[in-house]
């Protein structure tokens, strides 16, 4: 069983904070990593609100139900019983002791409007996306605290390596653990297919009466064609025949089953981060490739397929990397009214790390011209700007200006 890098942020919450809880898409491995032995230490006992005698009675009794059990409980698809959170509550406000609940869902409860209570102060909230890269080759990545630092390390090693072949079956393949058993094509794309189906027919339903259901797919395969693009709610009304005031809340319905993920804008102004348009990008490349029918043979024929894809990989690896590094940093992009931007920016206690997505396995001065606009506005708080390739070099251009391959992800710093 490959081990997950999430597992040491979930016991350092689990030391300190009366509640965690792990939230992540359907078969991203929730409940198999909280059953893992790390987490039978103190003789955790794990319940499922999937079993409907469990469900039935937590439904029926909330604090009678947390109160039959003395033991750590793991609370698997908590979603699912929404009354649970104000006996949760009372119950860690009469006992603040740490590693109470550790509690797990395949959507966002936060974002459910019958959740009476957020735990606010009580609970730390952590997500699981699909395995990282570093995860399936059985390393811990460091990328994110080694842009961060002065100078950079060198590249991992690797024999034999392809990088634009790779990448191109990487990109295509994504994370999801049931994936990576399925060597076959189409095999990959029956288990796509199933998984939209149940996360679309039973998850969505059950979190929300929506008047179209057959609405929400072509929705999710207009997002993947925008991948990498800017949100633009209007043009999505148009272009989906949803109404806006729909749009809204089917979106944030795919988000709450991490379909769909916005990334902000970043701005010196921090109000403006929330006023200006967020980007489009999947929870995970795999599905996005599926929604857009992007084969590795139609995408050598057709490298031009090959970019949204890859910024879209690139974005979800960084989101997974920043929840086990040292540095607190969050994912934006940056754009400017003169259409200067660059694609992904992290921040990190005020300092900036820049990086451009490139489908090439070449790289020039000129790809550099965004990253360049952002160091001359930034000053001393930028710290390096990257253009990530599909070469295989790790290439200085100019001070604090570098071109890594994709690999760099799990290969520098790991």
């Amino acid at each position: 069983m490959l081990r997950r890098h999430l597992e040491g942020p979930i016991l350092a919450g689990l030391a300190d904070s009366p509640v965690v809880l792990l939230v992540g898409a359907r078969q991203t491995g929730k409940s198999t990593l909280v059953q893992a032995p790390a987490f039978q230490k103190d003789n955790r006992r794990f319940l499922t609100f999937d079993d409907s005698n469990i469900l039935a009675a937590a439904k029926a009794d909330p604090a009678g139900f947390l109160n039959s059990y003395t033991e750590p409980l793991n609370l698997d698809e908590v979603q699912r019983v929404p009354e649970l959170f104000l006996a949760l509550k009372a119950s860690v406000d009469q006992d603040r002791r740490s590693g109470r609940y550790l509690l797990s869902g395949s959507a966002n409860v936060l974002f459910l409007s019958k959740v009476a209570d957020s735990l606010a102060g009580r609970m730390e909230v952590l997500t699981l996306w699909p395995f990282s890269q570093g995860e399936i080759e059985g390393v811990r990545e460091g990328f994110v605290d080694a842009v961060f630092g002065a100078s950079l390390p060198k590249l991992r090693a690797l024999d034999g390596w392809d990088e634009r072949k790779e990448i191109r079956q990487r990109v295509i393949r994504g994370g999801f653990p049931e994936i990576l058993t399925r060597a076959s094509p189409e095999r990959q794309k029956a288990w796509f297919g199933s998984y939209l189906t149940t996360i679309l027919q039973r998850d969505v339903r059950d979190l929300s009466r929506i008047e179209d259901i057959t609405a929400v797919p072509r929705l999710l395969s207009i997002l993947a064609s925008r991948a990498g693009g800017l949100l633009n709610a209007a043009d999505l009304s148009r272009g989906s025949g949803i109404a806006q005031t729909t749009l809204k809340r089917y979106l944030s319905l795919l988000q709450t089953v991490f379909l769909f993920q916005e990334l902000p804008a970043w701005s010196e102004n921090v109000a403006k981060r929330f006023v200006k348009m967020p980007k489009v990008f999947l929870s995970d490349s795999g599905l996005t490739a599926h929604l857009l029918g992007a084969s590795e043979q139609r995408i050598v024929e057709n490298p031009s397929m090959l970019g949204p894809l890859l910024e879209n990989f690139v974005c979800m690896e960084l989101r997974k990397q920043i929840a086990w590094s040292k540095e607190h940093s969050q994912l934006f992009h940056w754009r400017t009214h003169a259409q200067q931007e660059v694609d992904l920016v992290l921040e990190s206690g005020g300092r900036l790390v820049g990086i451009e997505v490139k489908a090439s396995s070449t790289v020039t001065a000129s790809d550099f011209k965004g990253l360049k606009v952002l160091a001359a506005e930034t000053r001393q708080r930028f710290i390096r700007g990257v253009v990530i390739y599909t070469g295989s070099e790790l290439l200085p251009f100019g001070q604090n200006l570098t071109a890594m391959p994709v690999s760099a992800l799990w290969r520098l710093g790991a």
